[in-house]
């Protein structure tokens, strides 16, 4: 626990950490909004208003920033009525926000990116296994990185440092398996981990999104929206792809049912006799 936060700030951060299981970056985020509340209002958290609380949002343009920093203090003040800390319930509904839809790219658009990857080094082998992994599992890309060798078996894969720290098993393409068996083969460096830099070290998020934005112009993250679209299309249960994602709520796996709707619309255009 941050010995520099209040004592109300401590007994939320353990909340977060032990009730709602969240992982320690979200709950830096919730703790660093709650400190900007109360410097914005100088009053302390305990004492605000529904008044004081909207005069804070009303500083941000942004409705995704504004919900991140509501959805922060939402969660507070929910925790400090059911502690009975304070006695009015603040509650404010969440600004309304077009749902951007999730960029995507096919499965021949990355086939043909990694084919020009070197395979005679290790670092090509690494690179070309990476991006086939991350499209075969649909990970995070904090996930993947976390991954160790023992974490995969017979073509499963335990997700064990999941958002939120729940754990979920996949299973992988053999292609994706095949990629990475031989990226190990060649692997020489002592490492509990898969994916490792020159010097042995766990494989961070800037070179990872380097070596995916190389060969494929894109963030990992979207190779996350393209498995999931992937399935989709070849139709897919959404509560599966929601179990495979780790989607705590199928609403927000539904924001890939548009890929399906438009993939069907193309279907009845391309195939319909009064098309």
């Amino acid at each position: 626990m941050n010995s520099n936060l209040s004592n109300l700030l401590v007994a939320f951060e353990e909340y977060l950490s032990v009730t709602k299981a969240l992982d320690s970056l979200t709950i830096s985020s919730y703790i660093s909004d709650l400190k900007q509340l109360e410097t914005h209002s100088k009053k302390v958290l305990t004492k605000l208003s529904t008044t004081d609380v909207l005069a804070f949002l009303s500083t941000f343009e942004n409705k995704r920033t504004l919900n991140r920093k509501l959805s922060s203090i939402n969660v507070f003040f929910y925790f400090c009525h059911i502690q009975s800390f304070t006695h009015e319930k603040i509650k404010i509904p969440m600004a309304k926000v077009p749902k951007n839809l999730p960029k995507y790219v096919s499965n021949e658009e990355i086939l043909d990116g990694i084919n020009v990857i070197d395979r005679r080094t290790v670092t090509g082998l690494r690179d070309y296994a990476l991006i086939l992994f991350l499209y075969a599992s649909g990970c995070r890309i904090t996930e993947a990185l976390s991954v160790q060798r023992t974490d995969i078996v017979e073509g499963w894969l335990k997700i064990r440092f999941a958002k939120g720290e729940k754990e979920r098993v996949v299973p992988l393409a053999p292609v994706a398996t095949e990629a990475m068996e031989r990226y190990l083969s060649e692997q020489t460096l002592a490492s509990p981990y898969i994916w490792l830099n020159y010097r042995g070290e766990q494989l961070s998020r800037i070179s990872a999104y380097k070596i995916v934005k190389k060969y494929l112009g894109v963030s990992p993250h979207v190779l996350r929206h393209s498995f999931a679209s992937s399935l989709i299309i070849g139709g897919a249960d959404l509560r599966v792809v929601q179990e495979l994602l780790g989607h705590a709520s199928l609403e927000t796996t539904q924001i890939y049912t548009h890929i399906q709707k438009q993939n069907l619309a193309e279907t009845m255009h391309a195939y319909h006799p009064l098309r």
